[in-house]
């Protein structure tokens, strides 16, 4: 964790720092500020994951100062000192997210005791595995499936859940290099090629950069997943469905052709009803029975024949099927192209 304390008093501030010195989870670093302007300066600069300030300041108070966190910075935890006379103003820092205060004098042992109070509620707020997994599945879906709006809706959603999940810089820095690394290796999985080069996340010390960066890293792979294809550009659900109409005469299976797309059944299932309107296995009727009016259109062609052309060899239940899809039996449909059976 990275610590800044605010406070114009040059032996308060220094008494601060060789309290936060001797903490038992040693600070990454200690960094000061002599009122709330040059902390909200430092703020931008390097974004610290607690903040220690005075309540009255020169030149932006502590009060201002957590009105600017509070709809700039919300996960910084704030910790609040006041003197008696001052506690009513901390009272209305509740409104800008403040959960600690301190009364003057501030000992070491109940300083201790609120770092400790934070660190057990960042602890409570890591990015739970089972989330973050799907977050990663779901994010190269979108890409491979190059559905923008989708993943950046998706990506506007996740910015807003890991800004709150309490995490400091070093650590989201990590969870976005890895999760870059995860999608890329899962598009290749599926025939991805780089067309260019995806380098790691960039050191940064404010949040707000590493997220920026996370989502170039999105767009630029979505991009090249745009390249690759252009010119000869196929949507996958195309490939699906080019994949079911030449395997009409076989029982393929959900499962089958969603592995084969590159997709987890259950992905791949919603996916397809909700670009088609039907389920897998509707559709698959469907198009057999399509097929079926087009073979029983040949007269060569025994209806028997046609059945099994369509992965139908129980005849009965072939022309159970097709009266069921067009409203007619294989006979009646062949009477009314004009044949006699």
């Amino acid at each position: 964790m990275r610590l800044l304390i605010a406070d114009d008093e040059p032996v308060i501030r220094r008494g601060l720092v060789k309290m936060a010195e001797t903490y038992r989870l040693q600070f990454d670093a200690i960094d000061t500020a002599v009122n709330g302007e040059h902390a909200l300066s430092l703020i931008k600069e390097f974004e610290p994951d607690v903040l220690l300030t005075d309540i009255r300041m020169p030149r932006m108070g502590g009060l201002e100062l957590c009105q600017e966190l509070h709809e700039l910075y919300g996960h910084i935890q704030i910790i609040v000192i006041s003197g008696y006379g001052e506690f009513q103003y901390a009272q209305q820092c509740l409104a800008y997210g403040v959960k600690h205060y301190l009364l003057k004098p501030v000992t070491g042992v109940v300083l201790h005791q609120t770092f400790d109070a934070i660190v057990k509620h960042r602890n409570k707020g890591i990015v739970s595995l089972a989330s973050y997994v799907d977050w990663i599945e779901n994010i190269g879906q979108e890409i491979w499936m190059l559905q923008t709006e989708q993943l950046d809706r998706l990506l506007v959603d996740w910015r807003a859940h890991l800004q709150a999940a309490g995490l400091s810089v070093p650590q989201l820095q990590q969870l976005l290099d890895d999760a870059v690394g995860m999608i890329f290796r899962r598009l290749v999985s599926k025939g991805y090629m780089e067309v260019s080069v995806i380098e790691p996340i960039g050191h940064h010390t404010v949040q707000e950069q590493l997220l920026n960066e996370f989502e170039l890293r999105v767009k630029q792979m979505t991009a090249d997943l745009v390249t690759q294809r252009w010119g000869n550009f196929k949507n996958p659900l195309d490939e699906v469905k080019s994949y079911i109409d030449t395997h009409l005469s076989e029982e393929i299976t959900l499962e089958e052709v969603a592995e084969m797309a590159g997709y987890t059944p259950t992905y791949f299932s919603a996916m397809f009803k909700k670009m088609t309107g039907d389920t897998f296995v509707r559709y698959r009727i469907h198009r057999r029975m399509e097929r079926a009016k087009e073979l029983l259109a040949l007269p060569h062609m025994r209806i028997i024949d046609v059945a099994a052309s369509v992965g139908y060899e129980d005849y009965p239940h072939f022309t159970k099927m097709f009266k069921k899809v067009t409203g007619h039996t294989p006979t009646e449909y062949r009477t009314m192209l004009g044949f006699n059976g």
